[in-house]
């Protein structure tokens, strides 16, 4: 495994000029997260009802009536049982109608809508049978990442771009955000993450099936959570590409800006500590030396100025593969989370991607 490096996309400046930069991009950066005006502050809840739909591990229906009790035991042994935990049956009822490929998932929310996957498939016209599963960021519409797809199909690599869990055609009639996936109700957030990462996984079921035998996954943001769990509990994904990295997720939501409006919901129920603890088996860093001897080479992004992913969680992601000698390199963008998606930066992260899942798929 040759060292970890850090991309060419660092910029190199004097420190006066790096502060002014840096304040011009904060500045940018929030600019970028106001625009969307329906977020919603909404009630906390524990949501241990939503454990009982998991069926694994199976908890007591109540623990003393104490839901935080009941929480930290179901994610002991969610962790101690982790394989069971992202086990599923295989689907059956796979749907391919021009590039649209429809299934049931195989987790139920008891919404028809979102219980119905999505995933657009753009196949590679030339080279060897080598497929991404990709997942874009949260609240992503229809079309997300849909141009990354494309260029992937330029770099010999099919793709198949899946809808999260709440997300676009999946999304409840009165939600217009994907705030299922993501908020204040504890449990629902981890039914819902599971949800996602299980159908992950039955889409490599669906890539296997057509031939696809070299297989990875690529996620941006809430998307490169998911790609992370589902990578660490199965073998068959050759290539990880996590555009946006992030320890736990609960240290993304406590103090992230784009997830203000659900660190409010909290209020004073939970603190960033017992969040950590909850949310654990929705966490990447619960999973990492699952990820030790194995044929799987990971690409880890991170934006110097990301008011999101904060620098100091990426940066712990960044050390526990080093430490871990997990084969892996680094790409820096110099910008922030919701810059990335702007020119010129949108361009070096996809070019960044595309060259590694060539190189390695």
């Amino acid at each position: 495994m040759g060292p970890p490096h850090s991309g060419s996309a660092r910029l190199v400046l004097p420190k006066h000029i790096m502060g002014i930069y840096g304040r011009w991009m904060d500045r940018w950066e929030r600019k970028l997260a106001t625009r969307d005006t329906n977020r919603v502050v909404r009630p906390f809840e524990w949501g241990t009802d939503w454990l009982s739909t998991i069926g694994h591990p199976s908890i007591p229906a109540e623990v003393n009536g104490d839901a935080p009790h009941r929480l930290s035991r179901f994610a002991e042994q969610a962790l101690a049982e982790s394989e069971r935990f992202y086990a599923y049956e295989p689907v059956r009822d796979y749907q391919l109608r021009e590039s649209r490929l429809t299934f049931i998932s195989p987790v139920r929310s008891g919404d028809s809508k979102n219980d119905t996957a999505h995933a657009l498939w753009f196949p590679a016209e030339k080279g060897p049978k080598r497929a991404l599963v990709v997942l874009p960021q949260w609240n992503s519409g229809s079309d997300g990442h849909v141009g990354l797809a494309k260029l992937l199909n330029r770099f010999g690599v099919s793709a198949l771009r899946m809808t999260m869990a709440y997300h676009a055609e999946r999304m409840p009639v009165d939600l217009q955000r994907a705030d299922h996936h993501v908020s204040s109700n504890i449990g629902r957030t981890i039914h819902a993450s599971r949800q996602s990462i299980i159908d992950v996984r039955a889409c490599l079921d669906w890539l296997n099936q057509q031939g696809y035998e070299r297989v990875g996954i690529l996620g941006t943001s809430l998307g490169s959570c998911v790609a992370f769990i589902a990578a660490a509990h199965d073998t068959r994904v050759k290539v990880g590409i996590f555009n946006h990295v992030s320890m736990y997720f609960s240290d993304v939501v406590w103090t992230g800006l784009s997830t203000q409006h659900v660190r409010k919901g909290f209020g004073e129920e939970v603190t960033q500590d017992d969040l950590r603890r909850y949310w654990a088996p929705i966490s990447p860093a619960s999973y990492l030396e699952r990820m030790q001897g194995r044929d799987l080479h990971s690409l880890l992004i991170w934006a110097r100025h990301d008011s999101s992913f904060l620098p100091v969680y990426s940066k712990q992601v960044l050390e526990t593969f080093k430490r871990l000698q997990l084969p892996h390199q680094v790409f820096t963008l110099p910008c922030g989370h919701y810059t990335t998606g702007q020119f010129p930066f949108n361009l070096m992260d996809g070019l960044a991607m595309c060259r590694f899942a060539a190189k390695w798929l």
